[in-house]
């Protein structure tokens, strides 16, 4: 009897994929890492587009669902339903997971993630921008450290795919350039979860086996690369991106 085609994540070292790295180490699940160069704009080739048609990582292929998945929150989401860890089957802790994935999904990582983007320009090349997401920035962090104060988990009394999904986010409070002791709740609980061999597992392999192929993406990448990867136009003042650069 043959093994079965092996789980593949696609993506690239971001929080959004080492949410899914941990989730595949917790459940115990054998799959290998294809690294995508988002940077130089293999995301919008045709055979990956077949895999998601919006150019994102991460993407998972899972013989057990049969079709390529995006979107990391729909992944942590099939992957505790179909092997039944880290979400409640029913009740109301199982909502308030949701309620926390949700969260995540709608602003921790999309704001953070801008805030990210405004520092990688020039300082004071874009005051509003940096100043705007500086401050929804400190307001999130802020809201897991109370989050976190009088409980375990941000969700439910069990450590669960809400603490999987904000962990990655919440380890950019020092590229981000905030106090940790600031934030001592917060510190205590990513911690708890830094501990857990799953985590340290995942961070690992994803870290480990992208590092070269990521160095070289962007080292790589031309100025039209970088904007298209921004999403920069016409319509869109030039920047410039050399901070990039500074991410390796």
């Amino acid at each position: 009897m043959t093994d079965p085609a092996p789980i593949t994540l696609y993506g690239v070292s971001s929080p959004n994929v080492i949410k899914v790295a941990i989730m595949l180490e917790e459940l115990g699940l054998a799959y290998a890492l294809q690294y995508v160069a988002v940077f130089q704009g293999e995301q919008f080739t045709p055979a990956f587009q077949a895999l998601n048609p919006l150019g994102k990582v991460p993407v998972l292929v899972d013989p057990a669902l049969g079709r390529p998945l995006a979107e990391s929150g729909a992944i942590l989401f099939w992957l505790a339903e179909h092997y039944r860890q880290f979400l409640p089957d029913h009740g109301p802790d199982r909502y308030e997971v949701m309620q926390w994935l949700m969260v995540q999904m709608s602003a921790i990582g999309p704001m953070l993630g801008q805030f990210t983007h405004f520092r990688l320009l020039p300082e004071n090349s874009q005051p509003y921008g940096f100043g705007r997401y500086g401050s929804v920035a400190e307001t999130l962090y802020r809201a897991i450290d109370r989050r976190v104060a009088d409980r375990e988990w941000i969700a439910g009394d069990a450590y669960s795919i809400a603490d999987i999904a904000t962990f990655p986010w919440a380890e950019y409070i020092d590229r981000h350039g905030f106090d940790q002791a600031e934030y001592p709740h917060m510190k205590r609980w990513r911690e708890a979860i830094a501990a857990r061999p799953a985590v340290r597992q995942a961070k690992e392999r994803v870290f480990g086996e992208f590092s070269e192929a990521s160095q070289r993406s962007v080292a790589d990448a031309t100025p039209k690369d970088l904007d298209r990867f921004f999403g920069r136009s016409e319509k869109v003042p030039e920047q410039d991106y050399s901070g990039v650069k500074r991410m390796r």
